[in-house]
């Protein structure tokens, strides 16, 4: 790809953006030609994100079954208003610690208090360039990913214009943030091709330190300038075709450092590229990118497993032995053609994929564009630990050529008995939807605006994840918005309270910790609507359970706990008659918590 067409692009950069969007828009180019080819996709003409008017903060909006609880919009000093597309100041992922959410960006981070979410309030800026600048947040530290050519070590914002540069950074920094106000930049762990996303790693039984993993996706750097660094793709110790562990001591974490760079692409016979070559898979299929990069590994220590999302594969990782993870499967989707990130349901039976085709840069939401390409992959995974593919989900809602749009960052919606997921697709908006069937995907929410702009301008939204009982979405663009969940006919309001319940200290998106739900009313009647709704009990049932509940509710002590108790050995009895008896049993199992 010629610096030309980076040039041509009808979004604008400043000078501070280099390389690591290179990849963006090469993968925009190389789809050009299969974009004017595939056959329509499913989206209605009637959905009201059709066609919606365009603007920078006064676009047309369609919403449903969520409520816009606020929006705010970028600060001064951190957009260009003569340039909207500036990818210099695009906002890019989230990482949430109490009432914190860290926005990360290509000009550096921000901390916003979302005490009052009605109203957040900015809590620190810190400029720091050097790309993308994915965050993850751990205790008093802050990691940030820095892959484009122009970072620093000092994180000035001159640049590095020489081609070997003792000033230039490429990996990760670690940030001490024990004052938020005053934060310190203690470590800078160097990589070779930098680093585009990262996956922070926990061990339950290592609570001395903690494990990142360092997806770059950029050039290799020059060994004149990190030692080690192997340009040469055929070189079996290329710089290419792995990732780096880097360990960080929790007690010393300026000591931080590479321990491992695995191999976690070799096949048998010790090829380093053993995976996908790249190319087509046959008339009309996508050109798969090579797998000789993960774009995001998804890290789920309680169950032992990663997956990563490995441009050319989609791969399963065993991460018992964070330092050493190994993979022990792998996928391929001739409909894919860069794999981009991966979300485990909480149950780790199934595993969500997503192909960012076009490079998140590119219009592919169109109704003249395939509903499987730029879409979500979903998988069993099974006892085996192998992965099945079942089925695809794809924003249903056509978007313009001018609306950049693919599939991309989100998280699960705690709800119990279900698997829900938010994601951002960009300028498609936020689509929530039910995947607890795999194969059969249903949209239950979203919410969409307009095109920033009249010609194709990089905006929308990068992520959107649920925190605490609100959705919180990262607007590239326009800035930072939250929302809340309404009941529908697709969520009752006990689903809902059900999921406000869980409440944690930190979220990391590529770190996923399992869900538990506290014994309580609101669980117990999500468990009760999902059998209504699926008919696995019967009316009088339903009815009667419900109103045992509603009078437990009301009374405390010895009268509340011999009311349950009755009732648990009624619903016992249910779980042979349902034609649900799993989900009876998970109503049981809570009712019976409440008695005690």
């Amino acid at each position: 790809m010629s610096a030309s067409f980076f040039t041509s692009l009808p979004f604008t950069m400043s000078s501070v953006v280099f390389r690591s969007t290179l990849r963006r828009a090469a993968v925009a180019a190389a789809s050009l030609s299969a974009m004017l080819a595939v056959s329509a996709g499913t989206a209605s003409a009637q959905d009201p994100r059709v066609g919606l008017k365009g603007g920078f903060q006064d676009a047309g909006e369609a919403i449903r079954n969520v409520t816009l609880v606020s929006h705010t919009p970028k600060q001064d000093g951190w957009f260009n208003p003569q340039q909207l597309g500036d990818f210099g100041f695009a906002n890019s992922d989230l990482a949430f610690q109490k009432n914190l959410v860290f926005q990360g960006g290509w000009h550096g981070w921000q901390a916003w208090d979302i005490s009052n979410p009605k109203a957040p309030k900015l809590r620190k800026a810190f400029v720091c360039q050097g790309g993308q600048g994915d965050l993850s947040v751990y205790g008093n530290l802050l990691f940030m990913s820095v892959e484009d050519l122009v970072g620093r070590v000092d994180c000035g914002t001159q640049g590095v214009s020489e081609p070997v540069s003792a000033d230039r950074f490429r990996g990760v920094r670690i940030f001490d943030i024990s004052d938020i106000d005053n934060p310190k930049q203690i470590a800078a762990v160097q990589t070779c091709r930098g680093s585009h996303t990262h996956t922070l790693v926990t061990d339950a039984n290592d609570k001395a330190n903690v494990y990142v993993y360092v997806q770059g996706t950029g050039p290799v750097r020059s060994p004149d300038e990190l030692a080690g660094c192997n340009t040469s793709p055929d070189d079996p110790a290329t710089s290419l075709f792995r990732i780096e562990v880097i360990k960080v001591p929790v007690s010393a974490p300026q000591t931080a450092s590479v321990v491992n760079m695995p191999r976690i692409f070799a096949d048998a016979a010790g090829n380093v590229a053993g995976l996908w070559k790249g190319g087509a898979h046959g008339d009309g299929t996508q050109n798969t990118a090579t797998t000789d990069q993960c774009h995001d590994i998804t890290a789920y220590p309680a169950i032992g497993l990663a997956a990563g999302a490995c441009s050319g594969n989609g791969i399963l990782l065993d991460i018992k032995d964070p330092a050493n993870p190994k993979r022990i499967a792998e996928v391929i989707d001739p409909n894919f053609a860069y794999w981009h990130s991966a979300t485990f349901n909480n149950a780790g039976t199934s595993v969500l994929f997503t192909d960012e085709w076009g490079g998140g840069t590119a219009p592919r939401c169109r109704d003249t564009d395939k509903p499987t390409w730029g879409a979500n992959a979903l998988f069993s995974l099974g006892a085996d630990r192998q992965l099945k593919q079942v089925g695809y989900y794809k924003l249903p809602a056509a978007q313009g050529s001018n609306e950049n749009c693919v599939a991309h960052n989100g998280s699960l919606i705690p709800v119990p008995g279900r698997d829900i997921m938010v994601q951002a697709w960009y300028q498609g908006g936020m689509s929530i939807f039910d995947f607890t069937n795999p194969a059969k995907p249903v949209e239950i929410a979203y919410f969409d605006r307009g095109p920033i702009a009249e010609q194709l301008t990089l905006a929308g939204y990068w992520s959107t994840y649920w925190y605490n009982g609100y959705i919180v979405g990262s607007e590239i663009g326009r800035g930072l918005d939250i929302f809340e969940l309404q009941p529908s006919e697709f969520l009752t309001k006990n689903e809902i309270e059900a999921a406000k319940l869980v409440q944690i200290d930190e979220l990391n998106p590529q770190l996923q910790t399992k869900i538990t739900w506290p014994a309580a009313f609101p669980v117990a009647r999500a468990y009760l609507d999902q059998l209504d709704r699926n008919n696995g009990l019967s009316d009088a049932r339903i009815a009667s359970i419900t109103k045992t509940l509603d009078a437990a509710e009301k009374v405390t002590g010895t009268g509340r706990k011999q009311a349950l108790s009755l009732l648990t050995s009624q619903i016992s009895a249910d779980v042979a008659k349902s034609s649900d008896p799993a989900r009876v049993r998970l109503l049981l199992d809570v009712v019976r918590q409440l008695s005690r």
